[in-house]
This record gives C-alpha cells, sequence and structure tokens, in this order.
C-alpha cells in the first residue's frame, strides 16, 4: 500500500487514477511515498525521509524545493500542458480586453444613473472615450514557445495578426505543433522592436527575471501592450507603470494582482485565474497521478522537472532503480556489484540529465538487503529503489 500526502484539494479525475486498493490518500497521512500537490509552498516544510517523489498538478515547480529533493535522489514531476487551453483562452481574452477597452466600457456603464432614457444618451455620448482597433494586421510577440505559447501563437494567426516567436530551447514536439506561419525573432529586442503586443510564456529563473523591463518596452511602438500570465516577476511593473503613464504602453494584462497594479485603471490585473478552469485541474490531476503511479510502482519517469526522461517496459522479472550523481563509472560499479551478488542483468536503461543519472535494472532473481545496502554505499548514489516482480 503506497501512501500520498496530499497538500491541496486534488480533482477526483486524478484521485481516481490512484486505487484505493494500491493508495491511501490524505492530507495527514504520516510517513508518505509521495506527495502531491497543487499550489502549496513546500519551501521550509520537513519532507519526510519516507518521501520517494512529489508530483505537482500544474506547471510550475517555483514553491518546490528541487534543488534539496534532487540531492535527495527525489523525482519531481509536474503537469505541462495540461492546463495550456485554459491559459491560452485567457491570453485571447486579454487580447481582445485590452484591444476593445471592454473593462472600461464596462466599469462606465455601473457608474451611470437615470432611467433607460437618460442612460441611452449617457452610452451615445460617452462610447466614443472607448473605440478600440481590431486585431487583424496587428502583431502579437510570443516570448517561451512551449505548450502555452505554441497554443497562443497559433490562435493568434487564425485571429489574423502577425505572430513572432523567440524560444532559444524550442523542443522538437512543439515546433512540430508550431503553425509554419510564426515568424522567428532573432532575439528579444528584434520581438519587442516589431510587436504591438508581447505576451510571455517563460518559466521564472534567474534569467527571466525582468524579462520585459523599461529598455524592451521603449522599443515597441507606442500604444503597446505587455500580457503577462506567467510568473509575476518576469515583467519590470515599476518599468510597465511608468510606460502606461508616458502612453508608450496602452495596457498591462496579468494574472498576478498587486496594490500598485489595481489602483492603476490602465492595468487589466485578475486573480491568478490562468490555470482555473474545471478541465485543467481535471487534466493536470490524471497526468500527475498517472506518472506519479507509473514511477512508484514501475520505477518509470515520465514529465520530470529534475529527472531525465526513463521509460522501460517490465517484463516477469525483478526490477531495482538507481539515482545517482552523473559521474563516470556509475553503471559500472553497479553492475559489478550485481554480478558479485550472482545475479544476472536481463535488461538495463541508462539516462542522464545535467548532475542527475537514473538507471532500471532488470534481473533474474530478487536483489537481496545485502547488496542493495552495497549499492547505496557507492559514493555518488542517492537512492536505490527494490520494485520486485510486476504485482
Amino acid at each position: 500500500m503506497y501512501k500520498i500526502l496530499t497538500l491541496n484539494n486534488i480533482s477526483e479525475s486524478g484521485l481516481e487514477r490512484l486505487p484505493s486498493g494500491q493508495y491511501a490518500v490524505a492530507p495527514d497521512c504520516r510517513d508518505p511515498d509521495a506527495i502531491l500537490r497543487r499550489s502549496h509552498d513546500m519551501h521550509g516544510m520537513e519532507i519526510p525521509e519516507s518521501v520517494l517523489a512529489v508530483a505537482r498538478a500544474g506547471a510550475g515547480v517555483n514553491n518546490i524545493p528541487v534543488d534539496a529533493l534532487s540531492a535527495r535522489g527525489v523525482p519531481v514531476f509536474n503537469a505541462p500542458g495540461a492546463n495550456a487551453n485554459a491559459v491560452k483562452e485567457l491570453v485571447v481574452s486579454g487580447l481582445l480586453i485590452a484591444a476593445r477597452n471592454l473593462c472600461g466600457a464596462w466599469q462606465y456603464l455601473q457608474e451611470l444613473d437615470g432611467d433607460d432614457e437618460a442612460l441611452a444618451k449617457a452610452v451615445e455620448a460617452g462610447k466614443k472615450r472607448f473605440v478600440g482597433y481590431e486585431l487583424p494586421g496587428r502583431t502579437l510577440g510570443v516570448v517561451g514557445l512551449g505548450a502555452i505559447g505554441v497554443q497562443v501563437a497559433n490562435t493568434a494567426l487564425e485571429l489574423g495578426m502577425h505572430v513572432i516567436g523567440f524560444d532559444t530551447k524550442i523542443s522538437v514536439e512543439r515546433a512540430w505543433q508550431l503553425s509554419s506561419g510564426v515568424q522567428q525573432a532573432r532575439d528579444l529586442e528584434a520581438l519587442f522592436r516589431h510587436s504591438n503586443m508581447v505576451t510571455v510564456h517563460v518559466p521564472l529563473l534567474d534569467a527571466t527575471r525582468h524579462l520585459v523591463n523599461a529598455k524592451r518596452i521603449d522599443l515597441m511602438p507606442a500604444g503597446g501592450v505587455v500580457l503577462n500570465f506567467a510568473r509575476g516577476s518576469i515583467v519590470d511593473e515599476t518599468a510597465v507603470l511608468k510606460s502606461l503613464e508616458s502612453g508608450q504602453l496602452s495596457y498591462y494584462v496579468c494574472d498576478f494582482p498587486r496594490r500598485a497594479l489595481i489602483d492603476n485603471d490602465k492595468v487589466i490585473t485578475l486573480p491568478h485565474l490562468g490555470a482555473s478552469t474545471h478541465e485543467a485541474e481535471a487534466n493536470s490531476a490524471v497526468m500527475v497521478a498517472q506518472n506519479l503511479r507509473a514511477y512508484l510502482e514501475n520505477g518509470l519517469i515520465r514529465r520530470s522537472v529534475n529527472f531525465p526522461e526513463a521509460d522501460m517496459p517490465r517484463n516477469d522479472v525483478y526490477r531495482i532503480t538507481v539515482a545517482n550523481a552523473n559521474v563516470p563509472n556509475m553503471v559500472g560499479q553497479i553492475s559489478t556489484c550485481l554480478g558479485d551478488a550472482g545475479l544476472n542483468i536481463e535488461d538495463l536503461l541508462n539516462k542522464s540529465r545535467d548532475n542527475l543519472a537514473y538507471t532500471i535494472i532488470d534481473l533474474d532473481a530478487e536483489v537481496q538487503e545485502q547488496t542493495l545496502a552495497y549499492i547505496r554505499s557507492i559514493d555518488g548514489v542517492l537512492n536505490v529503489r527494490s520494485l520486485g516482480r510486476p504485482q
């Protein structure tokens, strides 16, 4: 029986993927084998030594101590792309709201008094204040062409916009999904220079903090719009507020409310609604539950933010997994140890990612605890699991 600690309410669609006969899932379980969360901040949390994996039903992992877990040989799973459609729809909503001055127009009507006749006169007199523009022919710059950025870029093209994209590490999978109509920017400066509207879809790293800053905003055509549904600190809010005041920007649309932003009528800020749809929550929970189960039961790594992808079919043999520092001769030492114990390797998969390596080994007989202890004692080994034979 695997024990799963939940730190937030998780969609039932995901929990159903963890059979009650094999999994005990609760917000108060002790000595859990894994932690399942959505937005709970785990920094400063004492993570039990029993924890073998952490799974986030969402994309961002800023609230998880990934480095500390990596040092323990604990994979962190997330759900990239599960909320992509939800965020894409919100970005498109932001484009339309900004282009048509919808928030200001709505607020204007809320403040009108009088009967229908007086209202009609006020509407006719005031609607000129809210004349907007149409999206076709405008240029959208998309920074980050992952699951969300690709969907945003493709949809903007379908709306008749010109689209420029920038991503130095676009994956082969996303490149196949991206429309050929999206133009490639040679650098961020070129993207800002040619974009009437810019939307960012990158993780928050040291390299992306204040990626949208005063220098780049000043490159945009006057009256531009910046949209941020990624992370608040990717945009320099001080620079944005100054640009709104000068008219260099006409609107800032974001999902990360702060007092200085809420008080500015040229800022359209939402209460972190990016992935807040029933469908996105269910998709994220299902994805991480399935991948968490694949790891706990079979040692497979799928969609981890710190471990390499490792997927090897499992036959009716005994399996162990080893997480270790990515240094020379680790597989050789492990294999020698198994050979000395009289065990024959039926199949082996070794993968690496940055400073971590992960090995799945299928054997013809069960590995005794003495042998497992010896492998654990090898310098650089972080975690060893014996999964026995398939149930």
